[in-house]
Order: structure tokens, then sequence, then C-alpha cells
């Protein structure tokens, strides 16, 4: 029903912001990935979500229209609501959630809190296609399907003594970032970021 609401941020919390627009207060629920890109703009602009039900009327909002998309995809899988899509945008970016997708990565879709290893599976059978579809983008154009460097680059990063879970997350944004690295610019760019 809305698209987006531009207005003055009224209130900022890490669950929830008030964007006042035409004299009205939105109270309008978002990811902490929201939140962080809000930080401490005075003027905003989110894309939203409308759910209405029997008891509520709520509104969901995103910084970036990516976001809105793997929302809206999250919640169309059996089990999957929307406090649980914001959780699951709120303990990974929307490109690591298409990546773990991407990658049969249940073990990273699990390792959200309230998604069990059935709920992470059906998440990949059910949206795997669906992401292909959003991005536009072949299995092999997509960030992340370059999995053998990033594991040669995470095996070369950990011999060095870094630790796996930094080093895995460096990987991760300098591969969204550029997924045409080659194996030793990979390493060279995760010892300069880590």
């Amino acid at each position: 029903m809305y698209e987006f609401i531009k207005g003055i941020v009224a209130e900022l919390t890490p669950t929830y912001v008030v964007i006042e627009a035409g004299g009205v207060g939105y109270s309008i629920n978002i990811s902490l990935q929201t939140y962080a890109a809000v930080g401490e703009l005075r003027e905003l602009q989110l894309w939203t979500h409308h759910i209405v039900r029997e008891d509520a009327e709520l509104l969901f909002g995103f910084y970036e229209k990516e976001e809105r998309e793997i929302f809206r995809l999250l919640i169309g899988v059996s089990g999957i609501g929307p406090n649980t899509a914001r959780m699951i945008l709120s303990s990974l970016s929307s490109s690591e959630v298409r990546t773990a997708i991407m990658q049969d990565d249940v073990r990273r879709l699990q390792g959200v809190k309230g998604i069990g290893l059935k709920t992470a599976q059906r998440m990949v059978v059910e949206l795997k296609d669906k992401v292909v579809k959003t991005t536009g983008l072949p299995d092999a154009a997509v960030p992340g399907a370059t999995s053998g460097i990033r594991d040669e680059a995470l095996s070369a990063l950990v011999m060095l003594g870094f630790a796996k879970a930094p080093a895995e997350k460096a990987l991760s944004v300098l591969l969204r970032d550029n997924p045409k690295y080659t194996l030793e610019d990979l390493i060279k760019a995760a010892l300069k970021h880590l």
C-alpha cells in the first residue's frame, strides 16, 4: 500500500523509527541493518512493507530497496513471519542472506536466533530460484559464488594466524564489493581489512 515514507526522524531506536511526514508520526519497525544505515540522519526515506492483521497494522521500513525485497522473500517462506524476517536481517546483511541461500549455507542461516535446521533448509529450498530471479544474475555471477577462491583465501588467513570468524566477515565484505578478485588480490585486501 505504501511504497515509501519520507520525512523527519522524530525518534530512532534499534528496533523502530518514528518518521514525521505531513504532520503524522509513522512508527516503522526496522532491522539493525537499517538502524546502522540511518545513523545521524535528520531526514529520511524508508522503503516500506505494510502488513494488515486482524489485531494490528504494521509498517516495516528498509533503508535500501534490496533489503525490502529479501524481507518479502523471507516472509513468503512457511514458518517465517515478519519479526523473524527482521531478526534475520538484523543478524545478516541482505547480501549475506542472499549468498547463504545461493550457496546452500544452512549452517549460516541456522546461526540466526530462532532459526532451526528445518527452517533454514526450507529457506534454501524455497528461495534459491527466487533469489536468482531477483538479482537478475546467473548463479555464477552472484556474489559469493566464487566460493573456491573464498575458501582458499579463508584457509590462508587462518594459517596466517587470523581468527576464522573475522576473516570470513572480511572476505564476505570484500567479495560483495568486488566479486572478481583474484586469490592473491583477495588475500592482500583482506590483510588490509583485518
